[in-house]
């Protein structure tokens, strides 16, 4: 795996950055965050931004769902600090965006999660504008997604 492009490792490269608590219950016998715990914490955050994009509202029966989630472990992360979850939009087509994420924690990085939603519904029509207005302004800094 090549090591990310250094604007993902920059916590100030995303609009959106907050704190999320690791649990104990996330170590592994090695007694470091393990890989499902850097999923459920990336989760956390994504699902975070989707219901302050409004996609827990039910409008005209619009829906999305995952269709691709990536998690590149640069590091190991620890109990009892909190990480940092950095996030923001990346590419976005006509039924679909990204969302790009760098987890760090005591100011390193140690992962980064890339993750395409599809929307589902309604069949056949494009992204709604003001939700494709939303994500536009959650782009990530600079346009640095290639």
């Amino acid at each position: 795996m090549p090591r990310p492009a250094a604007w993902r490792l920059s916590p100030d490269a995303y609009p959106v950055r907050e704190q999320v608590q690791t649990r104990y219950q996330d170590l592994d016998t090695n007694g470091h965050l393990n890989n499902v715990a850097f999923a459920a914490l990336f989760e956390t955050s994504r699902v975070r931004m989707n219901r302050a994009l409004g996609m827990w509202e039910k409008v005209d029966g619009f829906r999305a769902v995952v269709a691709r989630n990536e998690i590149n472990y640069l590091a190991e992360g620890s109990f009892p600090d909190p990480v940092e979850i950095a996030i923001g939009i990346g590419r976005i087509g006509n039924r679909s965006w990204e969302m790009l994420a760098a987890m760090f924690q005591n100011g390193h990085p140690i992962a980064t999660c890339d993750t395409v939603i599809v929307m589902t519904a309604p069949a056949g029509e494009t992204l709604p504008a003001a939700l494709r207005e939303r994500l536009e302004e959650l782009g990530i800094s600079g346009n640095q997604v290639p």
